[in-house]
């Protein structure tokens, strides 16, 4: 069942909004913003609780409690989260795109999206490892492949 091709994201039920997730782990990347420009840059350097071989949050239920600047990503924000990046199912549905040919909804596991590049598997370090943010400035978050 197409479930998100049916309702529109304020209609998902909470299990629906949740499984919308494909779980790579971008959204939990460190990024930049420059003061200038404007302009945003991504980094490898991953939340604290970002599991690098799972690709989720270690403490997903009380992340806030962990780290009180995660953002909860809801209906009522999403055309605010322009960080997100293109490939996230949240972005793609609000822009009014289909969900990327490789998601776990499509294909029933994480294998086809580590395949493709498409999660922060082996990509990743922690934050609590990095010392300048602008040493760990990354492309491969920008990679939407469909």
């Amino acid at each position: 069942m197409s479930f998100w091709k049916e309702k529109t994201l304020a209609e998902l039920s909470a299990q629906e909004w949740e499984s919308l997730c494909d779980g790579c782990g971008k959204c939990c990347l460190n990024k930049i913003i420059d003061d200038e420009t404007d302009e945003l840059y991504y980094t490898n350097a991953a939340c604290k609780l970002l599991d690098a071989k799972a690709c989720n949050c270690m403490h997903y239920e009380q992340r806030f409690t962990f780290v009180p600047s995660c953002t909860k990503v809801t209906v009522d924000n999403i055309a605010e989260l322009t960080w997100l990046p293109d490939s996230c199912a949240y972005r793609r549905l609000y822009q009014g795109r289909d969900l990327p040919s490789w998601h776990p909804l499509l294909t029933g596991d994480k294998t086809k999206m580590h395949e493709l590049g498409m999660s922060i598997r082996n990509k990743i370090v922690n934050e609590n490892k990095v010392r300048y943010l602008e040493d760990h400035i990354v492309l491969w978050p920008l990679k939407d492949c469909d």
